[in-house]
């Protein structure tokens, strides 16, 4: 083995034993100091209580090797430590050894105890350089879809870990700390889980922080929904003869038997128009939120997205939140702060309440579309599936969610997931452009 691969090896078992031990190993960290110091990298990446932001701004030259770093090798990028070659790494790969080592030690080794808001704003920072290393934007992977989804699962379990051993209570009852708190679905969770607890400044912050969160996703989802298709044309409505629906090429093209060759000219004795005719009859969408504790990101996700669509002309929004009793959600629709503000996480799951307010609002089956968003573990499964299979056979487009979560991951209950494939409606998982592209095509 060569030199360089040795000094490659020290630098990945040093990361090693800091993850499972956070006691320093004196021949490692020894070795590990010579090494980054012969290869012209500062020490401070050696030292886990120094963020990668402190790093970057000290030395901004590195800003530009740790953006991509990872980008290549993905979920299994820095995993190995095996040369790949015959003649072993050089400096190169021992300068991105010590950059990785760098950031897998900031993200995953974050210790025990309580955990200040400055060390939560720290490790948020540095979670979001892990992501840009994967070749994401920052806070991405938490949130997107992509072939790295199980990590994004991983660093949101770091982060709700996090936050659930901060005294959050009394952070956001400072202003100075709660101003260094940066929203994330494990925040807002925890924030929706103690609202009743909260009061005065506390109450007032958390509030603040709901809604900085509920306006960054909404510009996210709101770029989806204008930027998803728009479905199919109506064909059976004659296209309308002005002058913006006029298709120049195919007019071209079925004229051209009448070119003149003596004058140059191409007498045009019929006009084709393309065809626009889109629905005119307002769309009825009723979206059903399983609000157990399961279930927030898809709760949070989907209330928002309503929220958006409720701002669309000729769709007709509808919200029921449940658990073991149903809320009527629709009059505050329009405002997603407001409607995260009036659920309450956690208890049972019975989706026949929410069914009872659902069914009646079923006006125009073929015109009307169910949203489900729940992990389908029901108290009383049978008659709810009954229910839902009978809206489908009266002509209501049923969309059972099995989540639109963070990275897509979901258990759903196995007898509903067997049903809706069995009644042609297979529960929809993943990403949240998936329902948004669905919508977009029935509403369209």
């Amino acid at each position: 083995m060569s030199e360089h691969s040795n000094r490659r090896q020290v630098l990945y078992w040093r990361l090693i034993a800091r993850l499972f031990d956070p006691e320093e190993q004196p021949g490692l960290e020894t070795a590990s100091v010579a090494i980054v110091d012969d290869i012209a990298l500062p020490q401070a990446l050696l030292d886990p209580s120094v963020s990668v932001d402190t790093i970057v701004q000290r030395y901004p030259e590195l800003a530009a090797e740790f953006r991509g770093l990872l980008a290549e090798e993905g979920a299994d990028a820095g995993a190995s430590i095996v040369d790949s070659s015959e003649d072993g790494p050089g400096d190169d790969e021992v300068r991105r050894a010590a950059l990785v080592s760098k950031l897998l030690l900031n993200v995953f080794n974050t210790g025990q105890g309580n955990v200040s808001a400055g060390q939560l704003s720290r490790w948020q920072q540095d979670a979001g350089w892990f992501e840009q290393a994967l070749g994401c934007e920052p806070g991405h992977l938490r949130t997107g879809p992509g072939k790295n989804e199980g990590l994004g699962v991983v660093l949101g379990g770091l982060e709700g870990d996090l936050i659930k051993r901060m005294r959050l209570r009394e952070v956001l009852a400072d202003n100075k700390l709660a101003a260094q708190l940066n929203p994330s679905m494990s925040l807002i969770e925890q924030l929706l889980r103690d609202k009743h607890n909260l009061s005065g400044l506390a109450l007032k912050n958390a509030k603040a922080l709901i809604r900085r969160f509920i306006d960054e996703v909404a510009q996210v989802l709101r770029t989806q929904v204008q930027q998803s298709s728009a479905g199919t044309i109506d064909r059976s409505v004659p296209p309308k003869r002005v002058f913006r629906n006029l298709d120049i090429e195919r007019t071209i093209w079925k004229n051209l038997t009448n070119w003149n060759a003596a004058d140059e000219r191409l007498y045009v004795d019929k006009l084709f128009y393309r065809q626009t005719a889109k629905r005119t009859t307002p769309a009825k969408m009723i979206v059903v939120v399983d609000q157990s504790g399961s279930m927030v990101d898809a709760m949070v996700n989907c209330t928002i997205l309503a929220s958006i669509f409720t701002g669309l002309p000729k769709v007709d929004v509808h919200l029921i939140a449940y658990d073991t009793r149903a809320l009527d959600l629709t009059p505050w629709v329009h405002d997603p702060f407001e409607v995260l503000l009036r659920t309450q996480l956690g208890g049972g799951t019975d989706g026949n309440v929410a069914m009872a307010l659902a069914q009646p609002k079923v006006t125009d089956p073929r015109n009307t579309v169910l949203v489900w968003i729940s992990d389908f573990y029901e108290w009383r499964p049978e008659p709810l599936f009954a229910s839902m299979e009978a809206l489908h056979r009266s002509g209501v487009k049923v969309i059972p969610v099995g989540s639109v979560s963070s990275g897509g991951q979901a258990s759903v209950y196995p007898w509903f997931r067997q049903k809706f494939k069995d009644m042609g409606t297979p529960v929809l998982s993943g990403h949240i452009k998936k329902l948004v592209h669905e919508l977009k095509n029935f509403l369209a």
